[in-house]
């Protein structure tokens, strides 16, 4: 019977796994982790996080979502924030708790299920690889975790692309499409939205779509 029990939550563990990122992308990260790692957690992301923290109080509650190898995580704790993060990927989670110094929770994005918790929840480049009825489901989570004038960072790829791309499965959005997908969601509204080349060495041909949103 135990063993029976076991196996039952084993399945539910990767039905859930699939539903919520794609076992492919999951794999991905967790097979490519390493390499991941070590052309992200040096990029210079300053710009972007010090735009981000301008718009919280000093020592604001900062939730890293899909924190990939805890650059970011980091760079918020060092100057003061309290901050929360996690990961899809068990072997980022890992790279990421060593680098950052805290312990990073290995957690799908649809399990979030915080109330009124956070000022601020950085999502970068990593909600992108849902697709959009399981993007629209977490964003109204993000809402929901977030306090009252909370805001989101989230960014990306430009472009209307929606499907797998090197082993990923990626959502693109425009200026336009974005607009037309937050119609749906009650309670957030663009505050910020802006274009940036991606910052890793040759690959600034690649372009960005960046949005700053706010908890109304």
């Amino acid at each position: 019977m135990k063993h029976g029990r076991v196996a039952a939550i084993s399945k539910t563990f990767e039905d859930l796994r699939q539903k919520c990122l794609g076992t492919r992308t999951l794999d991905y990260y967790d097979n490519h982790a390493r390499e991941f790692y070590k052309t992200t957690v040096d990029v210079d992301f300053a710009t972007m996080q010090e735009r981000f923290l301008s718009k919280l109080k000093e020592g604001s509650r900062i939730l890293d979502f899909g924190c990939g190898s805890g650059r970011d995580a980091k760079y918020f704790l060092e100057r003061g924030y309290v901050v929360d993060a996690m990961d899809g990927s068990a072997r980022l989670c890992e790279l990421a708790s060593e680098h950052a110094g805290i312990e990073v929770k290995n957690m799908f994005f649809q399990e979030l299920a915080e109330v009124d918790k956070y000022d601020g929840i950085w999502a970068c480049s990593s909600i992108l690889h849902l697709p959009v009825d399981e993007l629209a489901d977490v964003m109204r989570k993000m809402a929901v975790a977030l306090r009252a004038n909370g805001i989101i960072y989230t960014s990306f790829k430009y472009g209307a692309f929606s499907g797998e791309r090197n082993g990923r499965f990626f959502t693109d959005m425009t200026e336009e499409s974005f607009a037309k997908f937050l119609s749906g969601i009650e309670g957030l509204e663009v505050e910020e939205q802006w274009m940036t080349s991606d910052v890793r060495p040759g690959r600034g041909e690649e372009k960005w779509l960046n949005l700053i949103l706010r908890k109304k």
